[in-house]
């Protein structure tokens, strides 16, 4: 264990605690492989059916305001997210495959 300013941190020696503390939220998912033409009402549809969603963010270009192809999904719960995890990582929306995953922070 390490303690860095009176934190403790187990992080070196158990890569699950490491892989826990990465994820920004464990209701939070970031979807990847997006349509350009996906926004987020598209999403919402896609994911409310998994569990009650607090947020869609489609991310966009900052100047021309296109997608970038990915975007994050917000869940109220884990095992809400977890089962659209299960149920939506390579499905087709928009005819691309699109890639779910857990949120990490950046």
């Amino acid at each position: 264990m390490q303690s860095i300013n009176g934190t403790v941190r187990v992080f070196r020696k158990n890569p699950l605690a490491r892989s826990l503390w990465v994820r920004n939220s464990c209701s939070k998912l970031f979807v990847g492989g997006l349509s350009y033409d996906t926004n987020e009402t598209v999403l919402k549809n896609a994911f409310e059916k998994h569990g009650e969603i607090i947020e869609v963010r489609v991310i966009a270009h900052h100047v021309s305001g296109k997608s970038r192809g990915y975007g994050f999904v917000r869940f109220t719960s884990e095992a809400s997210a977890i089962a659209a995890l299960k149920e939506m990582h390579s499905q087709v929306l928009d005819g691309r495959n699109i890639r779910v995953e857990f949120a990490r922070k950046g």
